[in-house]
């Protein structure tokens, strides 16, 4: 197969399950639509190194997930976090119910490896799914690395219905405390979500905006990956520590003290093209799975989610009484883990939008529910997954 040709087809795919996302609202996700379409192509006629073929080998996506996981760190907005503590601490207590009820049911029913690849992807996004798929791949565990992808891949329609259902019942109650005047307006729906708050480039500040070029920004990206990969190498014969969880602290710092911009692969103009190429290898990923792994992982992985579920209605039900959170807010908040931004501005923009067409109103259930969903999403699937990812693929 030529090489634009396999191009051709393989973002097609991935635009086909874009549009069916944005028809449905988010509702049928893209990834679902993309990796259907991947598993047909993979049965009938692509060849199996297509994703290869059409410019993104390993080593491409290896170095893509440095630059990514970095410039995830650069999104970390420390005022807005610590605003919202809160939000943070239920969003970390969701993550625990599902590891704990995980580890404590999981493993009795399908194996303690099956439950390490589960939960990172689970909770997390694209990075911690690859990652997990990719530590499976290593360790021999062929079918495994199927199930970090097929697990989150499915775990939005977990996530998106549920998420809806609470959100309304929160915004009900919401909608009625304001229209008795009991609810004080949280003038938050003009913040920005995390890493978008203005931060000057210190440690460059004499240096003229004409020379902070493209390839400027992404040296320095290359600078603080080489980092990370340095000092997990160093650390190796003491302590086992994935280059990834060290990139994400490492671009944390780097924008803390202003070596790096935040959104710093956006800036540069490599953000689309590099999410393109990293999505194409997670679904290079299914280019092993047959119909029949398929029907095999479908029970632990409805399983899975359903515990994974349970353990954050749980635990996000007790933290949001210690805090004083509505419960439906606080699971809300939880579910962020199954699927992240965009999806979680998306669906609580879609669930205020439905229960009131006044603008004050809706400002006034903005200014309540946005930023705490923005957070959480945030804080899980950005940061917490990944740092169990570059954890939990040294059990492997």
């Amino acid at each position: 197969m030529p090489q634009m040709l396999a191009l051709v087809i393989v973002v097609a795919i991935l635009y086909i399950g874009d549009a069916i996302s944005v028809r449905t609202n988010a509702w049928v996700p893209s990834v679902f639509v993309s990796a259907v379409l991947f598993l047909l192509g993979y049965w009938t006629f692509f060849p199996p190194d297509i994703v290869a073929i059409a410019g993104v080998p390993p080593a491409v996506a290896t170095m893509l997930i440095y630059l990514l996981i970095t410039n995830m760190g650069t999104l970390l907005s420390l005022q807005q976090l610590k605003e919202q503590w809160k939000t943070i601490t239920i969003s970390l207590s969701g993550i625990l119910g599902v590891v704990v009820l995980l580890f404590a049911i999981g493993t009795f029913l399908f194996g303690l490896e099956t439950v390490i690849i589960a939960i990172p992807p689970l909770v997390g996004g694209i990075v911690s799914s690859l990652i997990m798929s990719q530590g499976a791949v290593d360790a021999g565990l062929i079918s495994l690395s199927v199930f970090a992808i097929a697990i989150y891949i499915i775990a939005g329609f977990a996530g998106y219905p549920l998420t809806s259902f609470v959100l309304k019942k929160e915004g009900i109650r919401l909608l009625g405390k304001y229209r008795k005047g009991e609810l004080s307006v949280n003038q938050t729906s003009d913040h920005p979500s995390p890493g978008e708050e203005p931060n000057d480039l210190k440690m460059f500040s004499k240096l003229p905006e004409k020379y902070n070029t493209d390839y400027f920004k992404f040296f320095r990206l290359a600078i603080v990956g080489y980092l990370a990969y340095l000092t997990s190498t160093f650390l190796a014969p003491f302590v086992s520590i994935s280059p990834y969880v060290i990139c994400l602290l490492f671009g944390i710092i780097a924008a803390s003290v202003g070596f790096l911009e935040p959104q710093v692969l956006q800036k540069a103009n490599g953000f689309g093209l590099a999410i393109m190429a990293l999505m194409l290898f997670v679904f290079d990923g299914l280019k092993v799975a047959t119909p029949a792994m398929i029907v095999e992982m479908i029970y632990p992985l409805i399983v899975c989610i359903i515990l994974g579920v349970i353990g954050m209605l749980l635990f996000s039900f007790f933290m949001g009484k210690v805090l004083k959170v509505n419960k439906n807010m606080a699971f809300a908040i939880s579910l962020t883990a199954f699927y992240g931004f965009p999806a979680d501005y998306i669906i609580t923009n879609e669930v205020i939008n439905s229960l009131t067409e006044d603008e004050k109103e809706r400002d006034a259930l903005t200014g309540q529910m946005m930023a705490p969903m923005l957070v959480g999403g945030f804080t899980s699937v950005t940061i917490v997954s990944v740092i169990l990812a570059g954890i939990f693929v040294g059990f492997l």
